[in-house]
Parts: structure tokens; C-alpha cells; sequence
């Protein structure tokens, strides 16, 4: 819907001088709103004041990388054999090794559309084969044969993986759904409770772009979209929100909390950009 309104939003002779739209109306004229007057007592009042200052709390608290990362994008990635969201996951991995020495429990939505009131489930990113990519890049001894062999082993099984989260092979909302059959009946799980407690240092997600068509950003890249992101799920992770936009573009929303000094947007944004560049080094030989 949104795409669509955009597009309309760019077609010429929309509006006239004074900013009204064209043409005549073809409905009568809107009722204007009316106010709402809300009945609070004063513990509601004492709960909303309360809400609103935590807000801004954590609004104060949330720190946000937005970049453009236009030295290419999903175009150049496929010429290398790799599937764009894999190729970006691994260098998230890598990023995130780089800058803190270690690997975490990460979180990709995987959607469900195939079925009906289907959602998400979860895609975990980090694997076997994304760890010894990871380890083998950071390695000075591995040669590039390697790398660039580990780094497709690590894409096509994320792929295989997201692929089988999306046709309902996935095991988090099972989990799920097993920990509140727990909590109704009054079992107690120690399995779940520690699988579902872990916290999700990494949490990513990949926001669709030109799903329609209709904006023809390899066309008109000025259409291209920033998208939009979201905070870290854990108070020492990060939040990272990635749009893979026509063939030279990836724009990402990385963000953390200012009160965790353990964590930085900003240097992670840079690791990943650096990662990305580092994996397609990877590929010049072939490409020469």
C-alpha cells in the first residue's frame, strides 16, 4: 500500500499550483473531527505520566546508525554465486566477532507466508559453518581459496535454513508454543526456561523493498527507501534492520544502547562495512 501511494505521490500533474489536487471531488466534504473527552481518574493519570516518562527514558537511551552502503550491493553479490541476504548475515557475524571476540545467539525473521495467519520464525544465523567462515577469516593463515569456499558452504546452508523456517520447519515457535502449554497445564521446564531465557544479542531482520514493482528504482534510484529499524532485544545487544534496495544499495539501521558500554552502533555500522568489502576481495580473482 505504501508503495503504491508513493508511486501515485510521483506521478506528474497530481497537484496545482496551490498545492490542491487535480481534478474535481469526488465525495462531499469531510466531517469535521470530533474531540474526545476521556473520563481518567487519577491512578490512570498516575500510570500514563508514568508510561510517557519511561518513553522517553528509552528514546533517550537508544542510539541509532543509519547508513547507505552504496559500494555495491545485490547486483555484484550474485555475480559471486551468493544469495544477497546470506552474503550479509555472514558479514554481520563477522562484524560482530571482530568487535567483541565472540559469537551470539542472533535472531532473523523468517516469514511464514505460505500459510494462512502465518507470521514469523525465527532464522539462526549463527551455525557450524558461519563459525568456522568467521574463524577462518579472522585467521591470517587461511588462505582466500578457503575463506571464499567457507563462505559459500555458510550462505547456502543459511539459505537452506531460511528455507526451511518459511515452510514451517523451524523450532522457536514450536518452543514457544511448548512453553505456554507449560505455563496453562503448570509444568515446570527447566529445558525451556533456559532455551527461551537466553538473550538475543543479535537481533536482524531484512524489511522488503519494490515488493510491487511500481516505484522501478533501477530505474529511478531517487525512489530508493531507507526503510525503517528497531531497538536491540537485549539491553547489551543490537538491533540491526537492513534493506537490500535495487542492485548497488543496502541501507542499514544499526542501533544500541548509550547506557551499555559494551556496544556501539556506530563502530559496529563500520565493522560491517568493512566486512562486506573484505568478503567480495574475496571474489576478485574470479571476477578478473
Amino acid at each position: 500500500m505504501l508503495e503504491n501511494t508513493f508511486q501515485q505521490e510521483l506521478e506528474p500533474n497530481r497537484y496545482d499550483a496551490n498545492g490542491h489536487c487535480v481534478g474535481p471531488a469526488t465525495s462531499g466534504p469531510l466531517k469535521f473531527p470530533d474531540r474526545l473527552d476521556w473520563d481518567l481518574n487519577e491512578e490512570l493519570v498516575d500510570i500514563i505520566e508514568r508510561a510517557a516518562e519511561d518513553a522517553e527514558k528509552r528514546t533517550k537511551d537508544l542510539q541509532l546508525r543509519i547508513m547507505v552502503h552504496d559500494a555495491f550491493g545485490k547486483g555484484a553479490i550474485k555475480k559471486c554465486k551468493l544469495g544477497p541476504d546470506g552474503f550479509i548475515q555472514m558479514a554481520i557475524q563477522l562484524a560482530f566477532y571482530k568487535e567483541h571476540q565472540q559469537f551470539c545467539l542472533t535472531y532473523e525473521a523468517g516469514m511464514m507466508r505460505l500459510f494462512r495467519d502465518g507470521r514469523t520464525e525465527t532464522v539462526r544465523p549463527v551455525t557450524q559453518q558461519s563459525c568456522a567462515f568467521v574463524k577462518a577469516m579472522c585467521n591470517p593463515k587461511t588462505s582466500k581459496e578457503e575463506c571464499r569456499k567457507l563462505l559459500y558452504f555458510a550462505c547456502e546452508n543459511h539459505q537452506e535454513t531460511a528455507r526451511r523456517a518459511m515452510i514451517g520447519e523451524g523450532v522457536d515457535r514450536h518452543l514457544f508454543c511448548l512453553y505456554i502449554v507449560s505455563k496453562a497445564l503448570k509444568i515446570d521446564s527447566p529445558f525451556l526456561q533456559q532455551v527461551l531465557g537466553e538473550p538475543w544479542r543479535l537481533s536482524t531482520s531484512q524489511t522488503p523493498h519494490d515488493q510491487t514493482g511500481v516505484l522501478r528504482t533501477n530505474e529511478f534510484p531517487e525512489r530508493l527507501s531507507f526503510g525503517g529499524g528497531f531497538g536491540p532485544v537485549a539491553d547489551d545487544g543490537y538491533g540491526i534492520s537492513y534493506v537490500i534496495a535495487g542492485e548497488n544499495h543496502v541501507f542499514f539501521h544499526v542501533s544500541s544502547y548509550a547506557h551499555c558500554k559494551q556496544t556501539n552502533c556506530y563502530k559496529l555500522g563500520d565493522r560491517i562495512q568493512e566486512c562486506m568489502s573484505e568478503m567480495l576481495q574475496l571474489f576478485n580473482t574470479e571476477q578478473q
